[in-house]
């Protein structure tokens, strides 16, 4: 997600300082950059929405602006950072702790969560009321919505900043509160959990719910397919912090044939294997 905010703010003209903990994830996030770029904008030349020179300039221009480095000190002189690093509490409060002694005091700080309470993080950041929830879909570049998640302590200064940094990269944002997994995935993953526990009960196989959802909801793909494509252990974490935090919350229940998979290595898309077989994105045995 890092590196798909990185180039997506940067084709739309900010100047971006990238950071991670070591120059080859940088590496491999530049190789990411060229190839997904090179993708979408073959895409939009094959469609005649752009000519060949101009996607080319485009993208080059646009990776230019990113400068990569492992040195968090770099970051002192951004108005705006986005962290983006893994879904572990420890690590971004330690994360936080850091970035506190150098962003400048009027550096609005937002986190690329899908799952933690932004109003505990934003307690984390020894700056509250300039920090904000701003939760990208992947892939980044195409995907073009993001939410903005505006909590207690978010002063409207640093959520209309936010709101217009949006606007500024062609996305839409959306506003919501700090409720847990925000819009999407408070709606999203308990329909994925729904449909195994409907297939753990033995309703209807895995298969035929996936094609009821595409064929009678007009699903681009069913809930089956998607959790495999989010990845399993991903969605086993989700439920699974909900769980921990809101018992009372009736609809956030783990299904069996989550769990199972996971605990097998099955995660989805990104080992091979899940509900389905996978070759890179594409499912061979739908």
């Amino acid at each position: 997600m890092g590196h798909g905010i990185a180039e997506t703010a940067a084709i739309n003209g900010f100047s971006v300082t990238m950071v991670d903990i070591k120059q080859e994830y940088l590496d491999k996030a530049m190789e990411m950059m060229k190839k997904t770029g090179k993708q979408i904008f073959d895409f939009q030349v094959k469609k005649g929405k752009m000519k060949p020179a101009a996607a080319d300039k485009i993208l080059k221009e646009g990776l230019s602006r990113i400068t990569m480095t492992t040195d968090l000190k770099a970051l002192s002189k951004c108005e705006v950072v986005i962290e983006s690093v893994v879904e572990d509490m420890k690590i971004k409060e330690s994360l936080y702790n850091q970035l506190d002694k150098i962003l400048d005091k009027e550096t609005v700080l937002g986190t690329n969560t899908s799952s933690y309470s932004i109003t505990e993080l934003g307690k984390m950041s020894h700056r509250p009321d300039r920090f904000c929830g701003v939760h990208f879909f992947n892939p980044v570049m195409i995907m073009p919505l993001i939410e903005v998640i505006k909590t207690v302590d978010t002063t409207d200064r640093t959520f209309n900043a936010f709101r217009r940094f949006a606007q500024t990269i062609s996305k839409v944002p959306v506003q919501c509160k700090d409720t847990p997994g925000f819009i999407v995935n408070r709606l999203l993953v308990p329909y994925l959990s729904q449909a195994c526990l409907m297939a753990d009960r033995g309703d209807a196989t895995f298969r035929d719910i996936d094609k009821a959802m595409r064929l009678g909801a007009g699903m681009p793909q069913g809930p089956h397919q998607l959790a495999d494509f989010v990845g399993l252990d991903t969605c086993q974490a989700i439920l699974e912090g909900w769980i921990k935090k809101y018992p009372d919350e009736k609809i956030f229940i783990m299904p069996k044939s989550l769990t199972d998979r996971v605990q097998e290595g099955k995660l989805g898309r990104k080992t091979g294997q899940g509900f389905y077989q996978w070759k890179g994105d594409k499912v061979v045995d739908l």
